[in-house]
């Protein structure tokens, strides 16, 4: 079995696909995106495909080695998601060529299902206490929510119990024992991170997500001493070179790497063993599409640390084409309990709708996250 061609779709809201051939007839299905970046992405495997093109697809190990080494220049968010979108359609031709779902071909699983949660709120968070109540009866038993607007580096206590109060409505809807993740989203500068950490523990979080940008991890020590909430972090961290030093340095409790974007299964899998290693667990990051997701329930199923899964149905991102939209068989990922089970059917375990993709392809997007600016001027973390 041979490579044929490489095709990528950029799909609203905001989502690139790819498509491999092969001459077997088999194809497989990857999201290979960064989220304001999918054009550049979409270049990035267009250039890799020259290698890939004539290959075995059943040797991804070596694909992913070449891809990922056979560059000087290698890592960061644009490389690492080609990979990633890449890494994840080769699995799923591997799947459908053995008949059998991925997480079978990585070992078989040690569970049946796990626990997602429920987006509320938006980019600034409101009416967060309704929200949460109205996805609790649907079923979710954990929601995450963005924490806070823009902040400075050293801002107003004012906006500090802007946060606690959001926060306190959400505990109160949802009761004491729902899960609250509380997304910092990088907006959160060190000194005002210690604060928040310490506000925020008589609400008893399920975790604090990034509270500071992960190019300055090593102000989770400080974090961590003044909070007994666990630290998540690991969205914009590419590869298992880029999670060395936060597992080894202790501070972190949750890791959340992107299948999309940290290379894909092959990587992730690497990923998810080295956190067990360090008694961290694992809660895939995934805001995206449905092959994202798929990718990351098939990893799950073989990851005995892997405890919740972030998806994208509902969210504030998701206007006009939403997470179920782009299959043929939208019950592969029907919630219940607040658990989804793990897809059955060979490769990823999903069966995409290429006539809908097609149509929505030529609609395209262009979808940009906003630049926020503070009431000096200077550009704000969004």
């Amino acid at each position: 079995m041979k490579i044929t061609k490489l095709e990528c779709f950029i799909v609203p809201p905001r989502w690139c696909f790819l498509k491999i051939e092969t001459d077997e007839g088999i194809t497989g299905w990857g999201e290979p995106v960064v989220e304001g970046r999918a054009s550049t992405v979409k270049a990035a495997v267009e250039e890799l495909s020259d290698y890939l093109i004539g290959k075995d697809p059943l040797r991804i190990e070596d694909h992913w080695n070449v891809l990922y080494r056979s560059g000087f220049y290698r890592g960061g968010p644009i490389l690492m998601s080609a990979i990633a979108g890449i890494d994840q359609a080769l699995w799923d031709i591997k799947g459908k060529y053995f008949n059998a779902p991925v997480y079978q071909l990585l070992g078989g699983a040690c569970r049946e299902s796990i626990k997602v949660y429920s987006w509320i709120g938006g980019d600034r968070p409101n009416d967060v206490g309704q929200a949460a109540k109205k996805v609790v009866d649907a079923g979710f038993t954990a929601v995450k929510m963005n924490g806070t607007e823009e902040l400075q580096y050293v801002d107003s206590y004012e906006k500090i119990d802007q946060v606690i109060e959001r926060i306190a409505a959400v505990r109160e809807a949802v009761g004491k024992y729902v899960g609250i993740g509380i997304d910092f989203h990088g907006r959160v500068h060190k000194p005002m991170a210690k604060i928040l950490a310490k506000e925020l523990e008589p609400f008893r979080p399920m975790f604090i997500e990034e509270p500071v940008l992960p190019e300055n991890n090593e102000a989770l020590r400080d974090i961590a001493q003044h909070t007994n909430i666990p630290i998540a972090t690991g969205e914009r961290m590419y590869s298992r070179w880029d999670f060395k030093h936060a597992l080894a340095d202790g501070y972190v409790d949750i890791i959340q790497p992107d299948l999309s974007h940290a290379g894909g299964i092959t990587e992730c899998k690497k990923i998810f063993s080295m956190a067990e290693a360090y008694d961290v667990a694992v809660a895939p990051h995934c805001p995206l599409g449905p092959i994202a997701l798929a990718s990351c329930l098939q990893v799950d199923a073989t990851a005995h640390n892997a405890f919740i899964q972030e998806q994208s149905l509902g969210i504030h991102y998701n206007e006009g084409s939403d997470l179920l939209d782009y299959l043929t068989d939208a019950s592969v990922f029907h919630y219940e309990d607040g658990h989804v089970k793990i897809p059955q059917a060979p490769g990823l375990g999903i069966s995409m709708n290429e006539e809908h993709i097609r149509k929505m392809a030529e609609v395209g997007h262009n979808w940009k996250n906003p630049v926020w600016r503070h009431k000096d001027g200077t550009v704000a973390e969004w």
